[in-house]
């Protein structure tokens, strides 16, 4: 983001959270994250259970080749060996550890492997129990084993011999590919948190053009608003084109604000000479009030007081429009800011009765704008004045430190309630519309103390708490 005039960058916006579960970039990286865990977790799966499948199905192939050559081999050895023997025989032949075979009647077990009868009784109660049911073609576990069981009849020439089992114990197997199927797991996990990242990283990234913009309407003031603009040359164009009709809205607002500004002054230049004249008229008649009856006097002071007030308000406009436009001119110079509170408050009392008391500190000078700070001041005492009881003292007091002088302007008056603390320095923004009328405020003091006091590089702030009272508090640059 690039400005001329004021640079924007010197304002430092409030930093986000980087983890806020209702941020866009959040959102976004999280549904993009979900789903490519979803994908790539389906495709982990769909593999294991390929494999499984595959597995299963090699095992079975190697069973049903056994239990297919079986009758042969028996056949072969049953014309010297018998039945029995010959089964016996090519069990033994075609046995291993991992694979078990046996040949069961009606009512009792005709020939076994010598792997079955060496294993447990427990694991042979279960692998006869489970041959008596329906076998399908899968994976049993019995007894925390995995075995493969096949069984078909038994028939060596065109005799029926009894059933044949076949069971083939493939638990090492299963541990080899359990092991492999945590590995791609864990090597999916691992592969989905690098895409997160990966992903987290491009979003912010695409999404900076749209965190330029946000940071340009937090920072932007109404003084900035023709100079502040945004170059994103390489945003998307949907982008782009958002820069481009915030830039137009941004400048519409200040020829707008622009405007308004001129329209103040001129009006209020125009409007406060014949107001002078008139009001020069009303105090010539005020002045003959012998030849006036009392009604006549009376309705003469009140339109003599309104139109001053008048002037006054227009005085105020004026002012605030010389300071928007950047024509209110600041003469800084050395000045012994405890002779300049003394008159101050001097120049006060003379316009009211009410008390007020100053705490100072002797010859403390600072650099600034007399005329400028007096009329702040007179503003802030005549602020205190109207909202304070007329038997609770005002207090001015004055404090300096190493880099900064602070003016504090105290009463004991109705106080403001903190949901309004932030808008009384808003123009024409009152808290109480019958009370400002009664006392003939408008709303501008405060604000045209906070543009001279902020125009000489100070800052204006305010403590108040409801029937406790306010403290206003100016604070200057040292020289």
């Amino acid at each position: 983001m690039k400005s001329s005039g004021k640079p924007l960058a010197s304002l430092h916006p409030a930093r986000r959270p980087w983890l806020a579960p209702n941020s866009l970039q959040f959102r976004l990286t999280a549904g993009i994250t979900i789903a490519s865990a979803l994908g790539l977790g389906g495709v982990a799966a769909w593999i294991n259970w390929t494999m499984q499948k595959l597995l299963v199905t090699n095992y079975i192939a190697q069973v049903d080749y056994i239990a297919n050559r079986f009758p042969e081999d028996v056949s072969l050895y049953r014309e010297i060996l018998g039945t029995k023997p010959s089964v016996q025989r090519s069990i033994d032949r075609s046995a291993s550890p991992s694979l078990l075979i046996w040949v069961r009647t009606s009512d009792r077990v005709f020939a076994e492997s010598v792997s079955l009868k060496t294993a447990s009784p427990d694991f042979q109660a279960s692998l006869m129990n489970l041959a008596k049911m329906p076998l399908q073609a899968q994976i049993y576990l019995i007894d925390g084993r995995s075995v493969v069981i096949s069984s078909s009849s038994l028939i060596v020439d065109r005799e029926a011999v009894g059933q044949l089992y076949i069971a083939r114990d493939v638990t090492e197997e299963q541990r080899i590919l359990a092991a492999a199927g945590r590995q791609v797991g864990f090597a999916t996990i691992a592969a989905i948190g690098l895409l997160m990242l990966v992903i987290w990283l491009y979003v912010r990234r695409s999404l900076q053009p749209l965190r330029k913009m946000s940071q340009l309407a937090e920072t932007i003031s109404a003084d900035d608003l023709k100079q502040a603009r945004l170059y994103l040359d390489h945003a998307p164009d949907e982008v782009r084109e958002l820069a481009r009709m915030l830039d137009a809205m941004l400048l519409r607002i200040s020829e707008s604000l622009e405007q308004q500004r001129q329209f103040a002054s001129n009006l209020s230049h125009e409007l406060r000479t014949p107001l002078s004249i008139v009001s020069g008229y009303l105090q010539s008649l005020l002045r003959r009030r012998s030849n006036l009856s009392s009604s006549q006097t009376e309705a003469l002071e009140i339109a003599a007081a309104e139109t001053d007030r008048t002037i006054q308000l227009l005085q105020q406009l004026l002012d605030l429009a010389r300071a928007d436009s950047g024509h209110l001119h600041f003469h800084q110079e050395e000045v012994c800011l405890t002779d300049l509170i003394h008159e101050i408050v001097e120049l006060s009392r003379s316009h009211s009765d009410h008390p007020i008391e100053v705490e100072v500190v002797p010859n403390l000078y600072i650099k600034t704008d007399r005329s400028r700070l007096t009329q702040a001041l007179l503003n802030l005492i005549d602020n205190a004045v109207k909202y304070s009881k007329p038997q609770e003292p005002i207090i001015i007091k004055l404090t300096q430190t190493e880099a900064q002088t602070m003016i504090q302007v105290i009463d004991s008056g109705c106080g403001i309630p903190l949901v309004q603390q932030s808008r009384i320095f808003e123009r024409f923004y009152r808290i109480d519309q019958a009370r400002d009328r009664a006392t003939g405020g408008v709303g501008l003091g405060l604000a045209i103390v906070k543009s001279l006091i902020e125009g000489m590089g100070g800052q204006v702030k305010v403590w108040s708490k409801p029937d406790e009272g306010s403290v206003f508090t100016v604070t200057l640059p040292n020289l």
